[in-house]
């Protein structure tokens, strides 16, 4: 996929982080983007600077993501191109014991239920309307209908204590991912999932330099934290590699996580 100003792209999670280095690299091209967020101020702002449309949605939400691409398409036209950077976090034991008194606690199902919710079948929903609106779409003259970036992580494969629904969401869009990637072949939409590890984004930039620099310092070479250009560079080739198709990809610096 050649990109230009006739492409357009809705980037779930698009206001800050992975989700906004990104958009900014897609609309370096010419691409013109659609940011899905909750925080109205940094999207507003964001899409202003790069010439996109904002739309506040909760992907949890079945009607909010419809009013969502729908005000995108009118704004600027049927994506091509979907880049999946929604999500939360949380870590609870399965089962605990409290160091004080010795009460066993499990783990709230609610929190898991939040967690699959957004990071699994909120991004699964993203797909399924995205990829119908890329099916009324001519393919471009190199084959490409669409194409549809994911976002993992490395916990899907080696979750940390305390990650079990974090991790089983991950690993859910790991799972899809080259089952969705059949389903779509037939249709000329490509579909590939990123799997980063530790991310100097928006949530680690809050925790103290010092755990900053212990995190980075478990990462075997380059000993630092991945930069969110990083993560924009692998899902622009991933997007325009018209071979690049199925696959699943770590992003990493070779780290494998520890159990803590």
């Amino acid at each position: 996929m050649i990109l230009n100003p006739s492409i357009s792209a809705v980037i779930t999670g698009g206001a800050s982080g992975l989700g906004e280095a990104t958009a900014r690299l897609l609309a370096s091209h010419g691409v013109k983007v659609g940011l899905f967020d909750l925080n109205e101020e940094r999207g507003e702002a964001l899409a202003k600077e790069i010439g996109g449309v904002f739309c506040k949605v909760n992907v949890t939400s079945n009607a909010e993501v419809e009013a969502a691409f729908a005000k995108s398409r009118a704004a600027i036209g049927q994506e091509r191109i979907l880049v999946n950077c929604a999500g939360v976090g949380g870590s609870v034991k399965t089962v605990s014991r409290d160091r004080q008194t010795g009460e066993i606690k499990e783990y709230p199902l609610d929190n898991f239920e939040r967690i699959i919710q957004v990071n699994l079948i909120g991004s699964f929903r993203c797909i399924t309307k995205s990829a119908a609106g890329m099916l009324t779409l001519d393919p471009l003259e190199d084959g490409d209908r669409g194409a549809i970036v994911n976002t993992a992580s490395v916990a899907a494969e080696d979750g940390q204590i305390g990650q079990a629904a974090y991790t089983a969401s991950k690993a859910g869009l790991v799972g899809l991912t080259l089952t969705v990637a059949r389903d779509l072949a037939s249709e000329a939409i490509r579909v590939n999932t990123i799997l980063p590890g530790i991310f100097d984004t928006p949530l680690l930039q809050r925790a103290p330099e010092p755990v900053k620099a212990a995190l980075a310092a478990q990462v075997p070479f380059p000993k630092r934290l991945g930069r969110p250009e990083e993560y924009a560079q692998l899902a622009y080739t991933m997007i325009t590699c018209g071979y690049f198709n199925g696959e699943d990809v770590r992003l990493d610096g070779a780290i494998r996580m520890a159990p803590r």
